[in-house]
Order: C-alpha cells, then sequence, then structure tokens
C-alpha cells in the first residue's frame, strides 16, 4: 500500500464558472442615461471633466482605495502622549487620497467656480454619483463644502473671507489653522441629544463676546449630538441668542491660531460609511462668528441643508447604479443549470427591474440639479419647482436605496454576501441617504409644508408633470389619483407617505416617457403606475 508521501500531486479543483472583478471601467461613459442627462440638461459642457471622473472611480486604483478606507476606520485622539487636548481624528491615507481626488475634479465647488456657466448643478450631479461609485465616505464633507456657499453668502464679509478657501482645488488635511492652507472644508453641526431634527428644541448657548449682531463674535456652550467630518476647518452651527435660534460660522482653530474649544466626546459607531467620522462634540466657549440675523437661523441654514439634500438624491442614484452594475457584470459571467444567469427569463427580470430603479432615479436627479442652476439664474418656477421636488425625491428615492441594494446582493448570490465583492457595504451604506438631513416622515412633512405655504410650488410640480400628458395612458391616470389626493385635505398627513410617493413616481414617469428609451418608459408606468406593483 503507497503512502501519501509517494501519490502524484494534484489540485483538488479548478476555478471556474466564476465572475471577475469589475474594475477598470469608466463608471460614467457606461452609464447611458446619465451620459443622454448630462447633455439634455444643459451640463453638456462638462462631458470631458465628467469622463475624466468615470475613469477614476472605476479605476481598480480608486476602488482598492474604497476597500482600504472602510477597512481602516478613523480614530479619535482626544489628547496627545502629554496629556495636552488636541482633538483629532486619524484618518488612514487611502481616505485622505480619495478626498483629495474629490476636491482636485471641483466635485465640492463647482457650481460656485463656474457659476456663470448654465448647467453647473447638472455637471456636478454627474460628476458626483460617477465619483461616489468608488466611494461614498468621502462624500460628507465634500456635500457639506459645496453646500455651505449659499448660507454663508447671508454674511459678506465672512463669505469674502472663506468662500476663496472653501472653493479651491487644493486639499491640506493637517491641523492647522485655515488661513495657513491652501484649502479648506466646512461641515455643520445641527442636532442635539434631546431633539434631533427638532433642531428649535436646541439647549446650546451662544453669548455676544462685545457688539452683538451679523458678522460679530460670540461664545457658544453646549453641544452636539452629530457632527460629521468633525476635521473640516469650520462648521455651520445652530444655537439659541436672546432672539432665538441662530446660525454661526465656527472654525476649528480661533483667530490667534489657539485650537477652539471644540471637544471630541467619542465618534460614533455607525452601521455604514465608516470610512468617514461622525462624531459627538461639547462646546465649552467655543470663538463663533454669527451669520445672518439672530434668532433666523433655521432661515439662514436651510439654504445649506437643501443642497445637502440634493446630494441624498444623488447617493441614492449613485448606490443603485453600483448594485445594477454589479448584479449584470456578475450575471453576464456565472452559469447554472446549463444557462448565464442573465439569459434566465427571471434573472433578467429581476435586474431589469433594478436597471429601470436606477434610470428613474438618475433622470430625476438630473431634472432637480437643472432646477437649481434655473433657480439660481432667477427662474421663479424653478424655485417653486425646487423647493417642492427636494423634499419628494429626497424621500422616495432615499427610501428605495435600501432594497435595491438587497436586491442587487441576491443576485451575487452568497458571493455578494462576502465584504470582498462591496456589496456588503453598499447595503449598509444605502440607509444613510434617507436619515441625513431628515429623515422619510421630516421630508414628507416639508413638502406638505411646502405645499401649504407656497401654492405656487404645487402649480409648477403639476405643470412638470403636465409635460408629458397623453403620453401614457398608465401615467395619465396616476396623475389623476394624484389630484384626487391632493384635493382632499382631510387627514392628508396621515396619508403623506402615499401622497408623497405618488407625486415621486409620477415625476419619475413624466420624465422616463418624455426623456427615456420607450421600452424604459413603459416598463416603469407598467410596473409603478400600473397593477404589477413592480413584480
Amino acid at each position: 500500500m503507497s503512502s501519501l508521501a509517494d501519490r502524484p500531486a494534484s489540485t483538488t479543483h479548478a476555478v471556474t464558472n466564476q465572475s471577475t472583478p469589475l474594475e477598470g471601467h469608466n463608471v460614467f461613459e457606461s452609464d447611458r442615461a446619465l451620459v443622454e442627462a448630462l447633455e439634455r440638461e444643459g451640463g453638456g459642457w462638462a462631458r470631458e471633466r465628467a469622463q475624466e471622473v468615470g475613469a477614476y472611480a472605476g479605476s481598480q486604483t480608486a476602488i482598492r482605495l474604497g476597500f482600504e478606507a472602510n477597512e481602516n476606520p478613523p480614530r479619535l485622539r482626544s489628547h496627545d502622549r502629554f496629556g495636552h487636548r488636541i482633538d483629532e481624528v486619524d484618518f488612514h491615507p487611502s481616505y485622505h487620497e480619495l478626498l483629495a481626488a474629490a476636491v482636485g475634479f471641483g466635485l465640492h465647488a463647482l457650481p460656485w467656480r463656474e457659476s456663470s456657466r448654465p448647467g453647473a448643478q447638472v455637471a456636478r450631479a454627474a460628476m458626483f454619483a460617477s465619483f461616489s461609485q468608488a466611494e461614498a465616505g468621502v462624500g460628507c464633507p465634500i456635500s457639506m463644502t459645496a453646500s455651505v456657499i449659499p448660507a454663508l453668502r447671508a454674511q459678506p464679509e465672512l463669505a469674502a473671507d472663506w468662500e476663496p478657501l472653501f472653493t479651491s482645488l487644493a486639499y491640506d488635511g493637517r491641523a492647522v489653522p485655515a488661513g495657513e492652507k491652501p484649502g479648506a472644508l466646512c461641515g455643520m453641526a445641527m442636532t442635539e441629544k434631546q431633539g434631533g431634527s427638532d433642531v428649535r428644541a436646541n439647549t446650546t448657548v451662544a453669548v455676544p463676546l462685545g457688539a452683538s449682531g451679523p458678522g460679530e463674535e460670540y461664545e457658544l456652550t453646549g453641544h452636539k449630538w452629530f457632527c460629521s467630518a468633525p476635521m473640516c476647518d469650520a462648521f455651520l452651527v445652530l444655537a439659541q441668542t436672546e432672539a432665538g435660534l441662530s446660525c454661526f460660522l465656527m472654525p476649528r482653530f480661533r483667530p490667534d491660531g489657539e485650537r477652539n474649544a471644540i471637544h471630541l466626546q467619542r465618534l460614533k459607531d455607525k452601521l455604514g460609511n465608516r470610512s468617514n467620522a461622525s462624531s459627538e462634540i461639547e462646546l465649552r466657549g467655543a470663538w463663533a462668528r454669527l451669520v445672518g440675523e439672530e434668532g433666523r437661523g433655521v432661515p439662514t441654514i436651510i439654504e445649506m441643508v437643501n443642497h445637502t439634500r440634493l446630494d441624498c438624491v444623488i447617493g441614492s442614484a449613485a448606490a443603485m447604479r453600483i448594485g445594477v452594475s454589479q448584479a449584470i457584470h456578475h450575471a453576464g459571467r456565472r452559469a447554472a443549470f446549463g444557462r448565464l444567469l442573465i439569459d434566465q427569463p427571471l434573472m433578467e427580470n429581476v435586474l431589469a427591474d433594478l436597471a429601470i430603479e436606477s434610470e428613474a432615479t438618475s433622470v430625476a436627479m438630473m431634472r432637480l440639479a437643472r432646477a437649481y442652476d434655473e433657480a439660481a439664474a432667477g427662474d421663479p418656477q424653478a424655485a417653486e419647482l425646487k423647493r417642492l421636488a427636494t423634499p419628494v425625491l429626497k424621500y422616495w428615492t432615499c427610501k428605495r436605496a435600501p432594497s435595491h441594494a438587497a436586491e442587487s446582493l441576491e443576485c451575487l448570490g452568497g458571493n455578494g454576501y462576502v465584504e470582498e465583492s462591496g456589496i456588503p457595504r453598499l447595503y449598509r451604506e444605502s440607509p444613510l441617504n434617507g436619515i441625513w438631513e431628515g429623515s422619510g416622515n421630516v421630508q414628507c412633512l416639508d413638502a406638505l409644508r411646502a405645499m401649504a405655504r407656497s401654492p405656487a410650488s404645487l402649480e409648477a410640480f403639476r405643470a412638470e408633470l403636465g409635460e408629458a400628458g397623453g403620453g401614457d395612458r398608465r401615467l395619465d391616470a396616476a396623475i389623476a389619483a394624484l389630484d384626487t389626493e391632493l384635493s382632499d385635505p382631510v387627514e392628508i398627513e396621515r396619508r403623506a407617505r402615499r401622497v408623497i410617493e405618488l407625486m415621486a413616481v409620477t415625476l419619475q414617469g413624466s420624465l422616463l416617457v418624455r426623456f427615456g428609451d420607450p421600452a424604459v418608459a413603459d416598463a416603469f408606468c407598467a410596473s409603478r403606475l400600473g397593477d404589477d406593483g413592480g413584480r
């Protein structure tokens, strides 16, 4: 009888019927709906820039950096080894590299650097949606920095000092005063333990250090329950003055170069978005300057909030595109029961449904971005459409993202449940945009508030739907059903989710009927507006 040592070496198995990594492709150029929307909505002049971003986001390098940044989350260093308070957050070099790339592409500043060109928000939306497919964690400081400019302009002298830094294409991650850096990033800190989205319940107090009023110096004492991206160079913060809730710009360093009294208590241990830091902070006499009038904090900061809500829609569109791309890539290379998955009718239906949802979200995202461009150019109807469509689309697209991610994961089977696929990271990330800048109920109530306070916003929204009138009988019927829902004010708050969902899907349907592939529009109307319910 031969021993094991005498037996010839042999492999236990050969690796066959496995997919390949989805990398080395241009995530922008491969997205036909996004390419068409960039041209249609007025951002065609930025196509080469979008191609550059798309090539980077789909590269092996960017994908590797995204994995590394999430596998090595940030760490808080509250004190140095001698006991001095430093309140610094250490990030993995991969996070810094990704953030530097995003800043270099101008994703935090393009609408303000290119404000003379129509379609700047549209161009940024296409580029940001493409970049986010490499890694979403850097999107937080990028989004807040891009969104702070309209709010900051309420105080021109502060804008004059900070806007050049916030729109610079140079990234500097050092913890030094902003004046010593070629560029800066901005965050915000609004919510507190006792109130959450109800910011009027905030208890942080602001006391003037001398004269009070716009642009003056104040001292802030209190806490913030969520302060995302605490390594930013400055933050918009809400605090109570004698006149009520007010908005302040609070830098990390005081004018004398000393660290501001912003004490990081801990970093949140989050479900997803793990490459980025979110913190709890205490303000122990932190130096800040008032932005706008005392007591007008919410109207001042809401300009920043609205732009970050647009970015939540962009983030959801990016997440859906990741999911459907990974699912189709896998199904085209994996066989079962004698056929490729992509050739099997039931899987074909699933993939088609994922693609329809993704395309509907992308076209709505780009149309919303155009409304921001047109509103900034002085179009009153666009301003009304933007006011209502923002919470409507923020609610629905963010609500759809987690189920879309789960279905995409299932297409990969067990391989999709493994961290190396990247889909678990997508799945954990997917609920975030639905929570950030107001959860689903907050968005629904905001949409109802917009219609009640400004009937012109509903008129603008309804006019947008009407552009597709007669294009599809199911869409026409859904719009009629929406009119019926909106005509009945009785207990509309209880029905708000149903109403806002119907507003969102009719808007998506209207856009697809007008601008989408006829087969996509037909499938959307059949599954979302007909009787099939997407199944």
